[in-house]
C-alpha cells in the first residue's frame, strides 16, 4: 500500500483560521513537506504539534526533493505539504509533487483552508460566478504586457497577487491598458490586524497607491462590459493591444469579439485597417 499525500491549507494571517482536521494531518504525518522550515516550525510551535520531519520544498529544491519525497510515498509514509500561507499549490510550490505521485498511484487528499485570491474576490463586490486567477503578473518583458493586454480584454473578474513594492506601477499600467474607469479592489493584509479592502477606479487606486503600499496584496479588477457597443476606434484599439503581444490578426480577431460581444466581420474589418 502506497502513503497518502495530504495538502493541507495553513492561515494567511490569522491563526484561528487552522482547521481542526489540519493539527490531525500534522500529528500522523511521517514527513511535512514546507517552503520555509523556520516558518512551519514556528507555526506547528504554536499550535502545539510535534512532527517527525520537516523538509523544504521550493522552487530551489523540488526538482531534488521530488524522488525523495516519491520513494516514501510509495514505501507507505504519510506525507503533509503545506506553503508559508494558505493553500499550497496555488502560487506557491507544490503542483509539480501533485503531478509526480498521481503519476506513481499515490492517494491525494487535502485540508481545504484559506486562499487569499478568493477571499479577496468574494470580499471585493465584483462578480464572482466566473473569475480568472493569473497568480503573480511578470515583473517585465513581453510576458508582462501580455498579461496585461488580456486582462484589459478579459471579460470575467481577473484576480492576481502583486508585490507591495510592484503594486502601483502594476495599477498605473492598468489604467493605460483597462481604461481609468474599470472598477477594482486592492486587498491588503486579509486576515491580519490591519487588514484593508480599498475599492475604487483603476485610477483612483493607482492614485492612493503612489503613496506606497504594505502587507501583502492582492488585486482584483472588473472584466470589461460586454454588453456596451464599443465604436470602431475602441475597437481598434483592442486589436492593437491584443496584436502587441504577439498573437495573429485571427487570435486577435477572436479575442476581441469574445471579449466584447462584437459582430465577428465588423471586428475582422477593422483589422484589415491596422
Amino acid at each position: 500500500m502506497t502513503g497518502v499525500l495530504t495538502l493541507v491549507s495553513t492561515p494567511i494571517g490569522n491563526l484561528g483560521d487552522l482547521a481542526p482536521r489540519a493539527m490531525k494531518a500534522f500529528e500522523a504525518a511521517d514527513l511535512v513537506c514546507c517552503e520555509d522550515t523556520r516558518r512551519t516550525g514556528s507555526l506547528l510551535k504554536q499550535i502545539g504539534v510535534r512532527v517527525d520531519e520537516l523538509r523544504r520544498l521550493d522552487d530551489h529544491t523540488e526538482f531534488e526533493s521530488i524522488p525523495i519525497i516519491l520513494d516514501r510515498l510509495v514505501a507507505g509514509e504519510r506525507v503533509v505539504l503545506v506553503s508559508d500561507a494558505g493553500t499550497p499549490g496555488i502560487s506557491d510550490p507544490g503542483e509539480r509533487l501533485v503531478a509526480a505521485a498521481i503519476e506513481v498511484g499515490v492517494e491525494i487528499t487535502t485540508v481545504p483552508g484559506p486562499v487569499a485570491a478568493i477571499a479577496a474576490l468574494v470580499s471585493s463586490g465584483l462578480p464572482s460566478g466566473r473569475f480568472v486567477f493569473e497568480g503573480f503578473l511578470a515583473r517585465k518583458g513581453q510576458e508582462r504586457l501580455a498579461q496585461l493586454a488580456a486582462i484589459a480584454t478579459e471579460s470575467r473578474t481577473t484576480v492576481f497577487y502583486e508585490s507591495p513594492n510592484r503594486v502601483a506601477a502594476t495599477l498605473a499600467a492598468l489604467v493605460e491598458t483597462c481604461g481609468p474607469e474599470r472598477r477594482a479592489v486592492v486587498a491588503r493584509e486579509l486576515t491580519k490586524l490591519h487588514e484593508e479592502l480599498r475599492r475604487g477606479t483603476l485610477a483612483e487606486l493607482a492614485e492612493w497607491s503612489s503613496a506606497g503600499v504594505k502587507g501583502e496584496v492582492v488585486v482584483v479588477v472588473d472584466g470589461v462590459d460586454a454588453s456596451v457597443e464599443l465604436d470602431d476606434g475602441e475597437l481598434v484599439e483592442r486589436l492593437r493591444t491584443v496584436l502587441a503581444e504577439g498573437s495573429s490578426k485571427r487570435d486577435a480577431v477572436d479575442r476581441v469579439v469574445a471579449a466584447t460581444g462584437a459582430r465577428r466581420g465588423r471586428v475582422y474589418d477593422l483589422s484589415l485597417t491596422i
